[in-house]
C-alpha cells in the first residue's frame, strides 16, 4: 500500500487519465478529493471507487473548473476540512484547445487553453504550497505530456501550456528545495481518450495530414495504457520517491520503478529536464 494514510487532490478526475489515478492512487491506500468541471462524471468515478475502500479511506467529490481561482480555493479548503492534513496534488486537468493554424483558430480558446493548461496548474500549486510547507512536506504531480518536447504545429495553445508546466514544474521545485517538497511532470504517453477524438473528429486538414495519421495509428493499436501513467503518479505520489523532484519523466520511456536508486544521479545533473541543444551537443565545433 504505496500510498496508505496519505491525503489527495486530483483535478480532471471525472474520466481517462485522472480517474485512472483516482483509481491507482485509492488502490494504493490514498484517501482523494476529486475535481472535475461536471458533477455528474464524478459521481460516477465516485461510485465505481467506494466498493475499493478499506476502513478510513474517503472518496470525495467537488466541481470546480481549474481555470477559476476562487473555485480552487474553495476545493483547496474542503479538502483541508475533509482530511487530516494534504500530502499530494495532482493537476491532471487539461484541454487540447483550438486546433488549426494560429492566425485562424479563436483567441478566446486559445486564452482559455492557457488558463486551463497552465494557470489551472498554477494556481492550485499555489494554493496547496503553504499546507505543504507548514508540515514541511509534500507531492506535486504536474500533467504534461508531449507538447512539452516536440512542436505540435495546429495545437499551438496545448504545446506552449505544456512546455511551460514543464518549465513551471522544474522551477518551483527549486523554489521549494528546503522544504521536502517534491514537484514533477509527468509524460504519460499517446492515450487513447476524448483528447484523440478531438484531434481525430478535427480531420486532417484541421491538424495536419501527418499528426491525424499518427493518431489514428496510436488509436488502431490502442494507445499507451491509461494504467502506464498512473502508475506513474503513484510512484512520484509515494515516499519511495522522496528527494526526486524537478523532473519531466515519461511513463512509458524512463526506467522510473528504480529511479530511486539513481537519486542523487538524477538531482545532481539535468536528466529528464528541458534544455537548449547548442553545436556541441551534436558534434559541431561552431558556436556555444
Amino acid at each position: 500500500m504505496k500510498l496508505q494514510n496519505r491525503y489527495a487532490v486530483i483535478t480532471g478526475a471525472g474520466q481517462g487519465l485522472g480517474a485512472a489515478i483516482a483509481e491507482a492512487f485509492v488502490a494504493e491506500g490514498a484517501s482523494v478529493m476529486l475535481c472535475a468541471r461536471t458533477i455528474a462524471t464524478l459521481q460516477d468515478v465516485q461510485k465505481r471507487l467506494q466498493g475499493m475502500l478499506a476502513p478510513g479511506q474517503q472518496v470525495i467529490i467537488q466541481a470546480a473548473d481549474v481555470a477559476v481561482p476562487s473555485q480552487v480555493d474553495a476545493l483547496i479548503a474542503a479538502a483541508v476540512s475533509s482530511f487530516p492534513r494534504l500530502d499530494i496534488l495532482v493537476n491532471n486537468a487539461g484541454i487540447y484547445g483550438p486546433i488549426g493554424s494560429l492566425e485562424d483558430v479563436d483567441w478566446a480558446e486559445w486564452v482559455d487553453a492557457i488558463n486551463i493548461n497552465l494557470l489551472g496548474t498554477v494556481y492550485p500549486c499555489r494554493a496547496v504550497v503553504p499546507h505543504f510547507k507548514a508540515r514541511n512536506y509534500g507531492k506535486i504531480v504536474n500533467l504534461s505530456g508531449g507538447g512539452a518536447t516536440n512542436p505540435l504545429p495546429r495545437l499551438s495553445a496545448y504545446a506552449a501550456s505544456k512546455a511551460a508546466v514543464v518549465r513551471f514544474s522544474e522551477t518551483l521545485a527549486q523554489e521549494l528545495a528546503g522544504f521536502a517538497i517534491d514537484v514533477n511532470a509527468v509524460a504519460p504517453g499517446a492515450l487513447v481518450t476524448r483528447l484523440m477524438d478531438q484531434v481525430l473528429d478535427a480531420g486532417p486538414d484541421r491538424v495536419g495530414a501527418d499528426f491525424h495519421a499518427r493518431m489514428v495509428k496510436v488509436r488502431d493499436e490502442g494507445g499507451t495504457p491509461l494504467e502506464k501513467g498512473a502508475a506513474l503518479a503513484v510512484y512520484l505520489a509515494s515516499a519511495a520517491s522522496d528527494g526526486i523532484t524537478g523532473r519531466l519523466i515519461s511513463a512509458v520511456w524512463d526506467p522510473w520503478p528504480d529511479l530511486h536508486d539513481r537519486r542523487d544521479e538524477v538531482s545532481h545533473s539535468d536528466i529528464y529536464t528541458l534544455r537548449r541543444i547548442v553545436p556541441s551537443d551534436r558534434g559541431r565545433d561552431w558556436g556555444g
